[in-house]
């Protein structure tokens, strides 16, 4: 198994301030768009985008939110094994609002499918817009685009892509992985 780096640390942090800096330009005050980042990986990024948006964007009443897709993908009745859910966690209707769905790596747009069904059930969004911090291109089953990305990675179906956050920020990167 081999591991060659994507993003060290200064990338990422570079990464993750340029992001922001596009939401910014694009949403202005946030005052009709929302935040919601999918369980687990994409909460870890949209909580770092959020706090950067907070701190050096000065945005107030940011409308943050989490969301589970387990139970809405295609595949989770095929395994063998147990299930585990996260919670969702969203106190707004998204009826109207410009919603930001926030995951770390797009690989074949599947799980951006069963977040815009699950979606649903909080209202019907006036737009809905994707951010990911690695688009996997090549490797897509259904017809899904970013608006926001991080990196753009070409690798091959056996080749993994793996996003590292730290607790303190002094170690996140982003590795691919060849088994």
């Amino acid at each position: 198994m081999s591991q060659k780096e994507l993003l060290n640390n200064k990338e990422m942090s570079v990464t993750l301030q340029r992001l922001a800096c596009q939401l910014v330009e694009n949403h202005h005050t946030f005052d009709n768009s929302v935040i919601i980042g999918l369980q687990p990986r994409g909460v870890a990024l949209a909580e770092r985008l959020v706090s950067i948006l907070e701190k050096d964007y000065q945005t107030k009443q940011l409308k943050f939110g989490k969301l589970d897709i387990t139970f809405y993908r295609d595949d989770f009745r095929r395994s063998d094994k147990v299930l585990q859910a996260n919670t969702t966690e969203i106190q707004f209707v998204v009826e109207g609002k410009r919603v930001i769905i926030i995951d770390d790596v797009l690989y074949t747009g599947r799980s951006i499918r069963s977040a815009l069904t699950a979606l649903q059930s909080f209202g019907r969004p006036a737009e809905v817009e994707l951010l990911c911090l690695i688009d996997r291109r090549f490797s897509r089953h259904l017809p899904i685009q970013p608006d926001y990305v991080g990196k753009h990675v070409d690798v091959i179906n056996e080749e993994k892509v793996k996003v590292n956050w730290s607790h303190n920020d002094n170690n996140n990167s982003v590795i691919l992985i060849n088994e």
